[in-house]
């Protein structure tokens, strides 16, 4: 019933439906209720440790017979910069001040790795059905390893030649991830956030250009998103911010309650929280330092200095300093549980797809 089964076959799920791996706001429990829906539930890497990584997985495997994503990192990591990051602090003072912390107090460093030899090494002892990553590919040895180890490679590409370079180094399938999308910007070929296309215009130029399953990403929150998608020449979708207020996610109260409050033109690019580009519902300090700020240091770095702010507001019920990544399409997200609105999405998209069959 679905015009591509290419994304259906490789993955062998029952629908051509990704959940987008959302770190931070997600575990285990989001995505064993996706894969119970007929999707391929992701597991956000970058910010667990090995051993949290592999409490997960086996987690997942436990309750639910199904294939697995695991998502990682791929960026190039950067030495903090001392004297930028005390800037920072400076130019986050008043904040401190504030909600009475104390900036001279120590704190841990923002924990978003990059893939590596041991995150490898856990992939080879697990054997996920699928490895995906954000910000292109890691090292050819390591891709190798993974594909070795039964692992189907995925990455996300912003523009085609992205989607390009991704296919030539070893990508199994393309996410064309459209500026319309929550979360980090997959940019690696490219930092110009203002050059950036939509799904629409993306996703089949990049169909166009290379020949593995390209799976579409960014403002896609229903059936007709769904069959667009497949209008456009994708094999399938990946879909994050409909999923954020299912009953299964880790979205806090006070951020579920500004994500419902969102509207088509409430969400921003900011590279205030991380130091990198990213798509989400403004805070307080998105808004008043950002969106974009020149005095934010290199990813993740930025996140450090805010790692204080966020907890000591959020002990006051405020996400003044919380990441709310969302995209576009957030409004359309809705209240229920992840394997009932993964059905419903799937459902819908067939409805409207024999429709315009016909």
């Amino acid at each position: 019933m679905w015009p591509d089964r290419r994304i259906i076959d490789l993955f062998k799920t029952e629908f051509p439906i990704v959940l987008a791996p959302m770190a931070g706001i997600m575990d285990a429990d989001l995505v064993i209720a996706a894969a119970q829906g007929g999707a391929l539930g992701s597991l956000p890497c970058a910010m667990l440790s090995a051993e949290k990584t592999r409490e997960q997985v086996n987690i997942i495997r436990q309750r639910v017979s199904a294939p697995v994503n695991m998502n990682f990192f791929c960026h190039t990591a950067g030495d903090a910069d001392p004297a930028r990051e005390a800037g920072w602090k400076t130019r986050l003072g008043s904040y401190y001040k504030e909600l009475g912390v104390d900036p001279a107090a120590p704190v841990n460093a923002a924990n978003r790795a990059p893939f590596d030899e041991a995150m490898c090494a856990l992939v080879e002892e697990l054997k996920p059905e699928v490895v995906s990553f954000h910000f292109g590919l890691p090292d050819a040895a390591l891709v190798r390893r993974v594909k070795a180890a039964g692992g189907i490679v995925m990455s996300s590409a912003t523009i085609v030649k992205e989607a390009i370079w991704l296919e030539e180094n070893g990508a199994d399938v393309i996410i064309a991830q459209g500026a319309e999308a929550g979360g980090h910007r997959g940019m690696f070929l490219t930092d110009n956030i203002a050059q950036q296309p939509g799904t629409f215009a993306l996703v089949p130029q990049v169909v166009d250009a290379v020949k593995v399953p390209v799976i579409a990403a960014g403002g896609i929150a229903d059936g007709r998103g769904i069959a667009a998608a497949f209008a456009l020449g994708a094999s399938g979708v990946q879909i994050g911010s409909a999923y954020l207020r299912c009953p299964e996610s880790k979205v806090t109260a006070p951020a579920r309650t500004a994500l419902a409050q969102a509207h088509d033109d409430t969400t921003f690019i900011t590279n205030v929280m991380t130091g990198r580009p990213a798509r989400g519902v403004p805070n307080r300090v998105m808004r008043e330092v950002g969106p974009i700020s020149p005095d934010a240091p290199a990813f993740p770095h930025a996140a450090t200095a805010l790692g204080p702010l966020k907890a000591a507001a959020e002990k006051l019920g405020k996400v003044d300093f919380t990441n709310l990544w969302a995209g576009q399409a957030v409004r359309m997200g809705r209240e229920m549980p992840a394997a009932e609105l993964t059905r419903s999405l799937a459902g819908a998209a067939l409805a409207r797809l024999r429709t315009l069959g016909g």
